[in-house]
């Protein structure tokens, strides 16, 4: 049985698996790969300040700065000798390929939030109580009442285990977080009025799920068309257009504004989310939860989710573009 015959309705041949399409992919795959070697790169550089930047290269010729450059390069034949390798594999294929990936990273990303919420609530909480001393000594409630503490050693491993959890896993969790963020806002309600009791950390918590559920969900509701789409034109558009709309929709407007966030938020040391993450940033708010520079970083997962899906929704337009079977169901969206 050939490649094509084993595919689903959605994966039909029909039209497609040529050279424009390969082109496409690569351009797709391309953007994905620079994307895991910036983060990557940001990572190592200023989590780790013997890491050389690439820019070192260029500055003092450094070979540790020359390794981190060439990595781009790098990510680019791999990106285009993965397609190369991959003759058969159609536009949609990749579209729903690049999608599961993004459904991974999401569901990663909201079991660390959750895991990480809940800690530094507890931590929070019996350290406003002074409880703290009593159990876990006097040393380590200091240690716990710094950020610098706190995050590599409780934030950190919590955020590892949420990718970990999530491989277990299908369900995105949006629902759920958005239950625990009502709860949260619940217990604040009825401490304050019935118990006269509210701390500073409670309203940390709720701001802190509620970033997350409005930046995680983003990528997801692009997938299902739920953002909204300011239709004028779109309804009456003939499926083929409707599909050069959103791939060159998906390429100038929302890549390109993707790119911009992260190189702005994390181009440099000084940059609002790598100098955030860097120095553990926490609020003015005193004894309240230390994870203000984890919602810097939300701005980082905001955008690099969002050019993933940009990259698999260009794809599967350039599909609808070429006539290719299996499209999407634009109608119910566009319509409503």
């Amino acid at each position: 049985m050939t490649h094509a015959e084993q595919l689903s309705p959605r994966y039909g041949a029909a039209g497609g698996n040529d050279g424009w399409d390969a082109l496409v992919r690569a351009f797709a795959w391309i953007n994905i790969a620079i994307l895991g070697v910036f983060v990557l790169e940001t990572v190592l550089v200023y989590g780790a300040p013997e890491v050389p930047a690439p820019s070192e290269a260029f500055a003092s010729g450094a070979p540790g700065g020359w390794v981190m450059l060439l990595l781009y390069p790098a990510a680019v034949i791999g990106a285009v000798w993965a397609v190369m390798r991959t003759p058969l594999r159609g536009l949609r294929e990749d579209s729903d390929l690049v999608t599961a990936i993004n459904r991974y990273i999401i569901r990663g990303a909201f079991f660390a939030v959750l895991f990480i919420g809940l800690a530094d609530a507890a931590v929070s909480f019996v350290r406003v109580e002074e409880m703290l001393p009593a159990l876990v000594g006097d040393e380590m409630a200091s240690k716990l009442g710094r950020s610098a503490y706190r995050g590599p050693y409780i934030h950190v491993p919590l955020f590892f285990l949420g990718f970990i959890v999530a491989i277990f896993t299908r369900t995105l969790g949006f629902t759920w977080l958005a239950l625990l963020i009502v709860c949260a806002e619940l217990a604040i309600v009825l401490t304050r009025f019935i118990f006269s009791y509210e701390q500073a950390f409670m309203g940390d918590l709720v701001r802190f799920w509620y970033a997350a559920l409005f930046l995680f969900a983003s990528a997801y509701t692009l997938l299902e068309e739920g953002h909204v789409r300011v239709d004028v034109f779109y309804a009456g558009m003939s499926p083929k257009t409707r599909g050069w709309v959103n791939a060159t929709g998906s390429v100038l407007l929302g890549m390109t504004l993707c790119w911009v966030i992260l190189v702005l938020g994390m181009g440099g040391k000084t940059a609002i989310v790598t100098s955030a993450m860097s120095n553990y940033e926490i609020s003015q708010a005193q004894l309240g939860m230390y994870t203000k520079y984890w919602m810097a970083g939300f701005l980082a997962l905001f955008a690099g989710t969002m050019l993933i899906q940009f990259a698999g929704y260009m794809m599967d337009a350039v599909a609808d573009v070429r006539g290719q079977p299996g499209g999407r169901d634009h109608d119910q969206h566009a319509n409503a």
